[in-house]
């Protein structure tokens, strides 16, 4: 998945269509994100005998093809490529501007 936890989406289809949110948590086996304060849904708990009856209000996991990266550095909505450094590792870059999408990779000497 080209999404990763603290990235920067904007929502491209749905009713929350034209919002932008921090991915909190990514369902990778269901191909989904949870996005801060978006896709709000209401539940409503059934009363017991140790506490009262109530609604809750939760983050709705939203398939990951409804959202795009918003690239920190040219603020735009964008597709996510790839490069390859010279360690051998993949980065994810910003297909508009060409800029890091990942924070930097450092490495342990």
């Amino acid at each position: 998945m080209k999404i990763k936890m603290n990235d920067n989406v904007l929502i491209i289809a749905g009713k929350d269509r034209g919002k932008t949110g921090k991915v909190m948590r990514i369902l990778s086996k269901d191909d989904k994100v949870v996005i801060e304060k978006l896709n709000m849904r209401t539940k409503h708990v059934r009363k017991t005998q140790t506490r009262p009856g109530s609604k809750i209000t939760f983050e709705a996991p939203m398939p990951a093809s409804n959202v795009m990266v918003v690239c920190p550095q040219c603020k735009k909505s964008t597709r996510v490529g790839y490069i390859k450094l010279e360690s051998g590792k993949k980065q994810r870059i910003c297909k508009k501007c060409k800029e890091s999408l990942d924070k930097t990779v450092t490495t342990k000497k």
